[in-house]
Parts: C-alpha cells; structure tokens; sequence
C-alpha cells in the first residue's frame, strides 16, 4: 500500500505519514486526572506528547499491515534463496 504521504522508499522509513502542515484540530481525550496534573507539573506539552505517540502506533501499524500484504511474496523470495542462494555468492570472498 502506497499513500501520497510516504516518503520515496521504503515505506518501514518513511520519515512523514502524514502532512505535518496541516491544521490542528481540537478533540477531546480522557485521561487519569493525577497524570494530567503531574505533567501539567513538569511541563509535558500533551498536544506534541499524543502526536508523536499516535505516530508510533500509526508507523507500527502501517509496518504490521505492509508485512502482512507482502507476506507472499517475501515467503516466495526466502525459499528462493534457500534453494538457489543469493546472486554472485560464488563470487564471494568471505
């Protein structure tokens, strides 16, 4: 799966799944009040602090579901390498 926000490459490093630009949005979570009160205390920006989380989770499962597409395809190319070895190993000197 291929989206317009994926960087050119590899889609498993892929610096941006999304428009960092892009406007900001107001929503409502539910958090444990003594967590909230003591980030509120050390200064934690929760806004920053949930994006980079939801990005974890996001690449994660972006990662999960490209293994999973490509799961064939990657069987396919392991058998062959066990049965056929890889190009120029002959030509190897280690």
């Amino acid at each position: 799966m291929r989206t317009n926000y994926l960087c050119k490459g590899d889609a498993m490093k892929a610096q941006n799944v999304y428009r960092p630009e892009a406007p900001k949005r107001p929503v409502n979570l539910t958090v444990n009040e003594d967590l909230l009160r003591v980030a509120k205390q050390v200064g934690i920006n929760l806004s920053r602090t949930f994006e980079e989380a939801v990005l974890v989770k996001v690449r994660k499962a972006l990662e999960e579901q490209w293994r999973e597409e490509n799961k064939q395809a990657i069987a396919s190319y392991n058998a062959r390498i066990e049965k056929q070895g890889v190009f120029g190993a002959r030509k190897r000197r280690f």
